[in-house]
């Protein structure tokens, strides 16, 4: 049975992403989440939405984005509930974060690597798997505590917010 892969671009991207594609293709089910044509004003957090929520609903088993860089993209990835992504350069940090951290969102920056070294990654990071380990289990609940805490103090300061929105605009001593 295939990987299933979402993979998506900006126009920094764009070309890897493609290249990736073709040379992934056979191996894997992959999924391509855009953008489907080179656009000079695209912008990155359009497709890590898209792969992020692939990746989150359970459509795909794992993501990768690519980026000019790949920082903007992992910013914006881990802000996405159950996302856990990393820029990754080398093989090394592509599979341990895997096996370490259950990295699910691998991104890439295409002014940074080359199509050789992105696809050796990308072979990394979709070869490995999380390894179970005990001590790994703990450190990631742990990172995944964050997570829901600041899920918990969003949805309390929502809860708050609503009896003020529900009696309606305060009142003002304004004579204007």
């Amino acid at each position: 049975m295939k990987l299933h892969v979402a993979i998506a671009a900006d126009h920094g991207g764009f070309e890897l992403k493609q290249e990736l594609i073709r040379r992934l293709g056979d191996s894997l089910d992959i999924v391509d989440k855009g953008a489907d044509e080179f656009d000079a004003t695209d912008d990155y957090p359009d497709f890590v939405e898209v792969v992020g929520r692939a990746v989150m609903e359970g459509e795909v088993d794992r993501g990768i984005i690519i980026c000019g860089s790949g920082v903007g993209a992992c910013v914006a990835a881990n802000k996405m509930p159950g996302i856990r992504a990393c820029v990754c350069h080398d093989t090394y940090s592509a599979h341990q974060g895997v096996e370490h951290d259950d990295l699910n969102v691998l991104c890439l920056g295409a002014r940074v690597i080359g199509v050789e070294v992105a696809t050796e990654l990308a072979v990394a990071f979709l070869m490995a798997r999380f390894s179970g380990d005990e001590r790994h289990k703990r450190r990631l609940e742990k990172v995944q505590s964050f997570e829901r805490d600041r899920l918990s103090r969003r949805e309390e300061a929502t809860d708050n917010l609503e009896p003020a929105l529900e009696s309606g605009p305060a009142e003002t001593d304004d004579d204007e």
